[in-house]
């Protein structure tokens, strides 16, 4: 179940913790000096630090938002699994959330996470809150403007568990909800974008998406690790399922 996994875990590093790796690894075993060395290279950690994002996953949606034009001036976007606020930083620039251009329509960006998640000016974050329950969902309905969103952003994960198809699994039925969360929230015509793990089940989710948006797209941002399984659905036009 959603309410028991604990959202992705990302990585924080800065210039000087790159420099100091390398004397860092002795005494840790190869499968850390790997992880470790993997970091050291990855060029989206390091540009992280310089843009100052809380983590590299922001340049996967940045790819994405430059490519589709999901996020713009004024609109209302639901960050779920949101922890530590990367992709809140950037829904947070892109729809002008701090009213930092005062000749811009000023949007709102809520962050929903079951960990907490340092405060980010100019976003709404709802730490400790599980995306599935009702009462999340009655704080959102106050919280948004009119009570709808135009979109639902999520890169939350479940705990990896060492079992590939049992990880597939999970994060496909955590996708899932996000439906239940969208008929509540968000305005017909609004867009989804969700993270999951190429598998079985992935045309499960794509069907049911299609069932209620008029587009779906499976996108691979460069910033994903190419020996990952990791794969987004960008959903657009949204339809409310008529009961």
């Amino acid at each position: 179940m959603w309410g028991v996994c604990v959202q992705r875990r990302c990585v924080h590093s800065s210039l000087s913790l790159l420099k100091k790796t390398p004397i860092r690894l002795k005494g840790r075993s190869p499968a850390e000096q790997r992880w470790l060395q993997r970091q050291i290279s990855d060029p989206f950690v390091k540009a992280a630090h310089v843009h100052s994002f809380r983590c590299r996953s922001a340049f996967k949606l940045l790819e994405i938002d430059d490519k589709h034009k999901i996020l713009q001036p004024g609109l209302s976007v639901v960050d779920c699994g949101a922890a530590p606020g990367a992709w809140s930083q950037v829904a947070l620039q892109r729809v002008n959330a701090a009213g930092a251009d005062p000749e811009l329509r000023r949007g709102t960006v809520i962050g929903i996470d079951l960990l907490n998640i340092a405060p980010l000016d100019g976003v709404q974050f709802l730490s400790n809150h599980d995306i599935t329950d009702p009462a999340t969902h009655a704080r959102l309905l106050d919280l948004l403007p009119n009570g709808e969103a135009h979109v639902i952003l999520s890169d939350m994960a479940p705990n990896a568990s060492g079992y590939k198809d049992m990880d597939h699994e999970k994060l496909i039925n955590m996708c899932l909800t996000l439906l239940d969360l969208a008929e509540k929230i968000l305005q017909p015509g609004g867009a989804l974008v969700c993270k999951y793990w190429d598998g079985i089940l992935a045309h499960k989710l794509q069907e049911k998406l299609s069932s209620v948006f008029g587009s779906v797209k499976i996108l691979k941002p460069k910033a994903s690790r190419k020996d990952s399984a990791e794969l987004y659905f960008l959903a657009r036009m949204y339809k409310k399922p008529i009961k």
